[in-house]
């Protein structure tokens, strides 16, 4: 009988056969060889359209754990919206001989700390596309999912004069955890620092003064993964820098889902946090829209993040979403009717057996 360990190598390489080989096939991203000294030891691909705007825009977008920048490109859309918009992309991704689940380590002090690690190679990166494609240094911004959107969330605190906004999906707090057991326990919801100890951490990793980015979170109401307590973490962490209340300016209904908006003293929707109903733990998509496909960790839920967070940054010629009518009867979101797809079946199916490896020391 085949070891578990055996078993589950030969099961990632037929994933990577039957699912990595054909993102690349549909790819557009190019290797971006050279970009500094790299201390992250991390790759990073992008994507220039031909019909590149003048002074663009750069979208800096970071995968999930188990996903690479090619097959997260493929299910965002992101590299399709920005040659619809004339807009660049960069994609840092990380590699197995950083983590066996090739997961940003947000959680390791080094990579998240100005100047180091894996956050400091993601700020070379962005430095050689701005200075080769004429990049508008106003017009930066940077999304991630999970692992990613942690780590996006580290870029923003340890370089925020380097981006004008940035979007979290199902991520975590700066500074949250620094071992692998703490950052088990805060993906469940166990043990995060309080809102001072939160603010302290982002204040403190940086000399910067603000303007400060603006931040879109995004999250589902069932995500058994990263718990729904690290979106409102991210939020008290920004709050403080942002000067804006603790309760939300406004409430409404987008595509079915909540939208709630702290706006500060300009008037601006400083901070906003999408909540997706009965979502699990996943990039949310609209395939309808155009944008994006289905795959593991990227769910169909009734609502692009990819056209919504690209509209907020003023990417599309609409920059607003557009918000239903308070009381009206919204159509019950497609997961709702469907949720149990093939993709929430297999997530099932890993959350067993990797619950089984970390009980056997043989997965972070």
């Amino acid at each position: 009988m085949r070891s578990l360990s055996d078993t589950l190598e030969r099961l990632a390489r037929f994933r990577k056969d039957k699912s990595g080989h054909a993102a690349t096939a549909r790819s557009r991203l190019s290797r971006l060889q050279r970009f500094g000294s790299n201390p992250g030891a991390l790759q990073a691909w992008y994507h220039v359209p031909v019909g590149l705007k003048e002074s663009p825009a750069l979208v800096v977008v970071l995968h999930g754990c188990t996903q690479n920048a090619a097959g997260y490109d493929h299910a965002s859309g992101w590299s399709k919206i920005a040659e619809d918009f004339g807009f660049a992309v960069l994609y840092p991704e990380q590699v197995p001989a950083n983590n066996p689940n090739v997961c940003f380590n947000w959680f390791t002090p080094s990579d998240i700390r100005r100047g180091q690690g894996e956050v400091h190679s993601i700020r070379q990166m962005v430095e050689t596309i701005i200075v080769e494609y004429g990049i508008d240094r106003r017009r930066v911004y940077i999304t991630g999912l999970s692992a990613g959107g942690a780590m996006a969330n580290a870029a923003l605190c340890a370089y925020p004069e380097i981006f004008t906004g940035g979007a979290i999906i199902a991520g975590l707090p700066f500074a949250a955890a620094t071992t692998v057991p703490e950052a088990f326990d805060r993906m469940r919801g166990h043990g995060i620092p309080d809102v001072e100890s939160l603010r302290s951490r982002l204040s403190g990793a940086s000399p910067h003064a603000g303007p400060w980015p603006t931040i879109s979170v995004w999250h589902g109401t069932n995500d058994r993964t990263v718990a729904e307590a690290n979106a409102k973490a991210i939020i008290a962490q920004w709050s403080g820098v942002h000067g804006v209340p603790s309760n939300p300016s406004s409430v409404e209904t987008v595509d079915g889902h909540k939208r709630l908006a702290w706006r500060d003293r300009s008037g601006r929707d400083a901070i906003e946090l999408y909540l997706i109903e009965g979502m699990g733990h996943g990039t949310p998509l609209k395939v309808a829209s155009g944008y994006g496909h289905t795959a593991p960790y990227m769910l169909d839920v009734g609502i692009s993040s990819t056209l919504h967070i690209a509209r907020s940054w003023g990417l599309t010629p609409l920059s607003r979403r557009q918000p239903e009518k308070a009381g009206s009867v919204q159509p019950a979101p497609p997961h709702q009717a469907a949720h149990r797809s093939q993709w929430d079946r297999r997530a099932d199916i890993q959350a067993v057996i990797e619950r089984a490896l970390r009980s056997a020391g043989l997965m972070r």
